[in-house]
């Protein structure tokens, strides 16, 4: 249910409150160098606004030239991530008109899909979902595998709700890093879709969702490829950006090499089933929504005139049908656009590795029984014939 006018204006006291003291005090200091390598050698690959909800404030995305890994830079401090994240749900700014068109990227299709991905693979017993909101994805993986338990993590409590309505199994309330102690080798499947662009610190949220796991587990992670050439085509308006609230776009190949650093194999890289057909009908929405009449929002210091109410209704409706066909071409576009640089996200499966055995006398030290090296390196390259990147 939207916000009752009185409502809106009771948020709105709070908010100016907190927006009379500006909004550098949400960001850190700025990082000279990249977060995923240490490399010096930065440019800036995007400077924009907060295209969603349209609360103030001005963002950067950082490249590194070394390793192409992309991050917000300087990035948001835990009270400015929890500004821009408030009230997303209540949104009906800018971005509001966007969503309405933009909610099929994560439909039932595409939970099925990824659920398949893991049918090459031993039937898990237990499932591990993280930042499963409201537990879409386990709902729909039960039909996939209905022998499994799956169970949810979530900062807020929507992950209780999942819990409620019967969409997962347990659920744990907190950051997974947090969550890993208490769970550690607990699940077969750990599942993050669209997590590790809004956590903090991916690799950490990586070494967490690996403590986890037992031993021969599978990591399931899907993220948007930076890589994809609609961020550079479309600029600010490619929704992948989500500026502020996406602080990491993680190429391909340094997932795979930390994944491999922390002692696990990739057996599969997908960049064609995990694309989303939805670039041009999102930046048209958002293009679109950001020139409406605002909207009665409590970040906004007055609430809009009814000629501006008036005039926002009618140019929605009157943009239904251009972004209709906007997602007519997405969709007719995406079988060839998949097989192209213009897929927008990726997906992995990677197999945590059993710990090595203990060696015995005459055993050469830092080789294993096959012939290869304790780090399986091996292993690695028999398992790259099955990638499909």
């Amino acid at each position: 249910m939207p916000p009752t006018p009185q409502t809106v204006a009771a948020r709105r006291v709070a908010y100016l409150g907190a927006l009379a003291r500006g909004t550098e005090r949400f960001h850190e200091p700025r990082r000279p160098d990249c977060p995923w390598c240490g490399s010096r050698r930065l440019r800036t690959r995007l400077r924009t606004g907060d295209l969603l909800q349209g609360k103030p404030g001005t963002f950067v995305v950082d490249e590194c030239e070394d390793c192409a890994h992309a991050f917000q830079n300087p990035r948001l401090t835990a009270e400015g991530l929890a500004f821009y994240h408030r009230d997303l749900r209540l949104n009906s700014g800018p971005g509001a008109f966007a969503e309405r068109f933009l909610r099929g990227r994560a439909n039932r299709g595409r939970h099925l899909a990824a659920a398949r991905a893991m049918l090459p693979y031993p039937e898990p017993e237990s499932w591990l979902d993280v930042g499963t909101g409201l537990g879409h994805f386990p709902a729909a993986a039960r039909e996939v595998h209905p022998y499994t338990a799956f169970d949810g993590t979530g900062a807020g409590r929507a992950v209780e709700v999942a819990r409620t309505a019967g969409r997962i199994d347990e659920a744990h309330r907190g950051r997974l890093t947090d969550l890993a102690g208490r769970l550690s080798a607990r699940y077969d499947v750990v599942s993050m879709f669209h997590h590790l662009e809004h956590s903090p610190d991916p690799r950490e949220e990586l070494c967490a969702a690996l403590r986890v796991l037992r031993p021969g587990g599978h990591l399931l992670i899907e993220v948007p490829d930076p890589a994809c050439a609609f961020g550079m085509l479309l600029g600010k308006w490619w929704v992948a950006y989500d500026q502020p609230r996406h602080l990491h776009l993680i190429p391909l190949h340094n997932l795979l090499g930390e994944l491999e650093r922390l002692g696990c194999s990739v057996v599969r890289t997908d960049r064609r089933e995990p694309h989303v057909p939805y670039d041009l009908t999102g930046a048209l929405a958002l293009a679109i929504g950001h020139r409406l009449p605002g909207a009665d929002e409590p970040w906004y210091p007055v609430p809009p005139s009814e000629l501006q109410r008036t005039v926002r209704t009618v140019l929605t409706r009157a943009a239904v049908p251009v972004l209709a066909s906007a997602a007519v071409v997405d969709h007719a576009l995406a079988p060839l656009l998949r097989r192209t640089r213009f897929s927008n996200a990726y997906r992995l499966i990677a197999r945590k590795n059993p710990e090595p055995p203990p060696l015995w006398p005459g055993h050469e030290e830092g080789a294993a029984a096959d012939g290869t090296d304790a780090g399986g390196r091996g292993a690695r390259r028999r398992s790259a014939g099955g990638t499909d990147a």
